[in-house]
């Protein structure tokens, strides 16, 4: 067999990293970066991120119930590594990333305005893990930034903003499309020859 077996672990990667904004007000305004994070109902649409008891935003996001998701991208790598090891107990986060705090459709939480996306999120349930705790959140609004969206079609192209995600200890920029969902299935079209 070429196969090894090791203890069970962690190993469901890339996964994406997220720089998570928390705090009804701008003195607990802070951004946490989470890559335990991701769907997990489509109706009604659920998220969920799982932080550390231990962290600053954790107490913030528990005593609102309310948190931001914002997408990360090439040009947020820094910010997204540096708001992940730094606490915002001891700095302002957004100040010191040079980063937005702009105000959300439906929560009190502040969006990231540099992400080209943010998902507004209220918190239903917490989930006590073992190192982490999972948030579980009903998604009530999305917020896409404008500069993304193909003015012909109306639609998204997240591509453009050059979405990152984290794999065993590292960044990585997302490579080319290579299909779309369905598309091992779809039916080749037939080349009607003109006589």
């Amino acid at each position: 067999m070429s196969k090894i077996t090791w203890k069970p672990g962690t190993m469901i990667y890339p996964v994406p990293a997220v720089m998570v904004s928390c705090g009804d007000t701008e003195e607990d305004f802070n951004i946490i970066t989470v890559a335990w994070t991701g769907t997990i109902c489509s109706d009604p649409p659920m998220c969920y991120i799982s932080v550390r008891k231990n962290r600053h935003s954790y107490d913030i996001i528990k005593k609102t119930g309310e948190f931001v998701i914002n997408l990360t991208t090439k040009d947020l790598a820094k910010a997204t590594d540096w708001c992940g090891v730094k606490s915002g107990k001891k700095v302002n986060k957004f100040k010191e990333m040079n980063l937005t705090p702009i105000s959300a459709s439906k929560v009190k939480v502040p969006m990231i305005k540099e992400s080209p996306i943010n998902i507004e999120c209220q918190v239903l349930e917490i989930k006590e893990l073992g190192t982490h705790d999972m948030f579980l959140a009903e998604v009530v609004a999305v917020n896409a930034d404008k500069k993304y969206l193909n003015p012909d079609t109306g639609e998204f192209d997240l591509s453009k903003a050059e979405p990152i995600a984290y794999s065993h200890g590292f960044y990585y920029k997302l490579g080319k499309k290579i299909g779309k969902f369905g598309w091992s299935v779809q039916k080749k079209k037939k080349n009607k020859k003109t006589e």
